[in-house]
């Protein structure tokens, strides 16, 4: 028995390998390095989809069917006023509107998927803009899919730079393996419910700190040491302390993550053309001495550098506030989220595991003492 069904295998997919030993992502059959740098989000998302990268056609095509179903309904957009108005949190505000994307639709798997994957950065863009009293930007069809989320959060056009930081972010994150969150949309959908029911589930769950919620502490901690200077006091009196250094260290890989490779790249081209390089500058100097200090302290135990580490210095540089980071996450992750409901819909069955009972045995039930206790 596996507690928490490490090591289990519960599916088969074409869609993401996350080989843990070598440090690697496949993504349909690309390395995340060379794909997620390179790629535009349309494509990737053809490929998860469709199994193949599409042709310049397909590709243009492909984009204006995802654009045009940015617009939220009249229905979303209350049910995000009224969260606005409780001060719900952006994450219980996506976790709100994605199932209002189905009202007044046929239930269809791609279809489905498609407007989800277009309207997530459309509901986080308005939440955000609503949470503090702005109001929503109209949808811009002629803008990529980064472009689009940006351009809702500020009301602004981004520069290509910003547009393409945030695109190969999201191309990163995009699908990571059987996750939490991708487990529980395939659990979800292999019972034959619908696909937004899905990704409502998988929203849930990666609501969950233990899933979603680290890439903002691992910025508060560049935050806190401030200055070069005070990086490796601040982090030997952490370990000495116990504490866990956020944004080093992963469940799955036991080297480097890859996706902080390219997030690294992502981060140094963008904040060598904009941003504050300083606060770049910082965390490279806190990233080298927690390595140093952790392979000092733990020589046993590889604790690279993950990839929330990169995202807080790469979302922090494009202006996002950290209440954002994991919802931009999921902006990203809807896509594998949607391939994966499609993959377990096509070639799945009921996802159906069992437990081990270790609870009490051979009671008896004695009426009389059940009257006497209520």
């Amino acid at each position: 028995m596996r507690d928490g069904l490490d090591d289990v295998v519960a599916a088969s997919t074409r869609l993401s390998e996350v080989d843990g030993e070598a440090g690697r992502l496949t993504i349909a059959g690309y390395t995340v390095d060379d794909l997620a740098p390179r790629a535009t989000f349309e494509e990737l998302a053809y490929l998860l989809l469709h199994g193949r990268l599409p042709d310049p056609f397909e590709r243009d095509q492909f984009a204006q069917d995802v654009a045009g179903r940015r617009a939220l309904s009249p229905a979303a957009m209350s049910v995000l006023h009224y969260a606005a108005a409780a001060q719900a949190s952006p994450m219980d505000a996506l976790r709100m509107g994605v199932p209002m994307l189905s009202l007044g639709r046929a239930e269809n798997p791609l279809d489905d998927s498609l407007t989800a994957i277009a309207a997530f950065p459309t509901i986080v863009g308005t939440y955000a803009r609503l949470q503090h009293g702005e109001a929503p930007v109209p949808v811009r069809p002629d803008l990529g899919h980064a472009a689009h989320y940006l351009h809702q959060l500020s009301g602004e056009e981004p520069s290509a730079e910003r547009a393409r930081a945030l695109e190969t972010y999201l191309n990163t994150v995009c699908d990571h393996g059987l996750n939490a969150s991708t487990f529980a949309a395939r659990v979800i959908v292999s019972t034959r419910s619908d696909v937004i029911s899905a990704l409502a589930g998988a929203v849930g769950a990666l609501k969950g700190p233990l899933h979603g919620g680290a890439p903002g502490p691992a910025l508060d901690m560049v935050f806190e040491i401030g200055v070069p200077e005070r990086a490796e006091a601040v982090i030997r009196a952490k370990l000495d302390r116990g504490e866990r250094l956020m944004g080093f260290g992963h469940r799955v890989y036991r080297v480097r993550d890859p996706r902080a490779d390219v997030l690294a790249e992502a981060a140094e081209r963008f904040y060598s053309s904009d941003g504050d390089r300083s606060i770049y500058d910082l965390a490279r100097k806190v990233e080298t001495t927690a390595l140093r200090l952790l392979r000092e302290r733990k020589p046993d135990r590889r604790l690279d550098t993950n990839v929330e580490f990169y995202t807080a210095l790469l979302l922090h540089g494009l202006g996002l506030p950290t209440e954002l980071f994991t919802p931009t996450f999921a902006v990203g992750r809807v896509l594998g989220w949607a391939a994966h409901c499609l993959e377990q819909l096509r070639d799945g069955r009921l996802i159906r595991p069992q437990s081990a009972y270790i609870g009490p045995t051979n009671l008896h039930y004695d009426r009389q003492l059940a009257h006497a206790a209520a």
